[in-house]
């Protein structure tokens, strides 16, 4: 792909934005990056680029004025509706997402890996099960080093394992994974689409344009159907597929292949997270003793179902990244003992009620946050004590006020973070901080 003479606009000057300005640099393109914000610290950053050839426009003159471009990226975090992307609608641009640019100039195979839930910590259990393996690899894309900031290192890398997120693949348009993995598909993110069926069909572009040389490693509850690639199928439930569970056995076509017990994994989430894996290394060929080496050394992430401390023989856990229903249905499911939940934050425009039954079995009193707290009390006020608290550490308090030695409060909001934080660590972080004060 050839860059020299070509003017280019990148919408967004966050981490992508500020990598995909830098890679149409390097490759010759006049840049021009438009971001609707002009804090502090974008200021700075847009000063790097400056001093890079890079030109910058903030603040609302970045939302008007002529568009006159030949390329225009557009950061898979801005929704379409804003009117920095509006204006650049209305004259007719058409828009590539930093996904996309990244893989045009990507000479190496590619592992994507998608889902509603599970994309990080299988892109990390995939990124070290391969290194370990002795393929060499490293985790990019939605899971924190943007995709085109990891091309840069390609000579260095036999594959590149991508986390992708709907909203990345809203804009691909020659985007091939060699291996395609389709973790899970549950409600989320009806603030940025119409319906679940938007959403649905944003994710199942990974598999557009695969061909039977490729491989689709997906979940068998799904029900996808009409794929061109080699399917590699896995369920944690009773049904027919290549991997499968028994108890804490991983199975591929009835035969144990790793126990569970020799991670640091357990829950239903975690054996789909460990099969995906697996399937990469089906396709790849890799055996099943050199595949178990580097999932048996991988380590959970913070704000995953981490225990963060214990006070007066209750159990605190900090589940903060359950950003939408399934993965705080998960996190339920996985616990023994009695549980205070702390829940709610963002209303992301799905209700509920649909766990309530859930909620009923494992849950003995519910503490509620954020703009969603009078809603879910609504949905389940009926089956468990609801208690509302105007923030995070009223909330905790009321967790520990009703809870007793043997019980487990767990922080799981079941919706995002930007009512009350910055993200999801945010909000984790002072969970953790607040239970650590309680616990000195």
């Amino acid at each position: 792909m050839k860059l020299n003479a070509t003017k280019a606009a990148v919408l967004g000057l966050g981490t992508s934005g500020e990598a995909a300005a830098k890679l149409l640099r390097r490759e010759g393109a006049d840049v021009t990056v438009f971001d609707s914000a002009d804090a502090p610290q974008l200021k700075e950053r847009a000063q790097k680029m400056e001093a890079l050839g890079i030109k910058t426009v903030l603040g609302p003159d970045a939302e008007r004025g002529t568009v006159s471009f030949d390329l225009t990226v557009l950061s898979p975090g801005i929704d379409p509706e804003v009117e920095l992307v509006q204006n650049f609608i209305r004259q007719k641009a058409e828009f590539t997402g930093e996904l996309e640019l990244a893989f045009r100039f990507c000479h190496k195979p590619v592992i994507a890996i998608t889902g509603t839930n599970g994309k990080t910590t299988t892109t990390q259990l995939v990124e070290l099960m391969l290194q370990r393996a002795g393929v060499r690899t490293v985790a990019c894309g939605n899971i924190g080093m943007p995709f085109c900031e990891a091309i840069e290192r390609q000579n260095e890398l036999d594959v590149f394992t991508v986390e992708v997120s709907s909203f990345q693949l809203e804009t691909i348009s020659t985007f091939q994974p060699h291996i395609a993995v389709w973790l899970n598909f549950t409600p989320d993110h009806l603030d940025r689409y119409r319906d679940l069926q938007e959403y649905r069909d944003a994710k199942l572009r990974i598999f557009e344009r695969q061909q039977g040389s490729d491989f689709a490693v997906v979940n068998v509850r799904d029900e996808l159907s009409g794929l061109k690639a080699k399917t590699i199928t896995f369920s944690a439930y009773p049904g027919d597929a290549d991997f499968s569970v028994s108890g804490q056995s991983l199975l591929f076509h009835g035969q144990p292949i790793l126990d569970m017990n020799g991670t640091s994994l357990s829950g239903v989430h975690n054996a789909e997270n460990l099969m995906a894996a697996l399937g990469v290394a089906y396709a790849l060929g890799i055996p099943w003793e050199k595949a178990a080496v580097g999932l048996g050394e991988y380590r959970l992430l913070p704000h995953r179902c981490e225990r963060v401390g214990e006070v007066d023989g209750v159990v605190f856990i900090n589940d903060s990244k359950a950003t939408n229903l399934d993965a705080l249905a998960k996190a339920l499911e996985s616990q023994s003992r009695p549980v205070i939940l702390i829940a709610g934050g963002k209303d992301k425009g799905f209700p509920f009620d649909s766990i309530a039954e859930l909620v009923k079995r494992k849950v003995k009193h519910a503490v509620l946050i954020g703009e969603m707290a009078e809603r879910i009390e609504q949905s389940w006020s009926p089956v468990v004590g609801c208690i509302r608290a105007k923030n995070l550490a009223d909330a905790i308090d009321a967790a520990r006020r009703n809870a007793i030695s043997g019980d487990t409060v767990l922080f799981s909001p079941g919706t995002s973070s930007f009512d009350m934080f910055k993200n999801y660590a945010d909000r984790g972080n002072q969970f953790r901080q607040r239970v650590q004060e309680l616990a000195k």
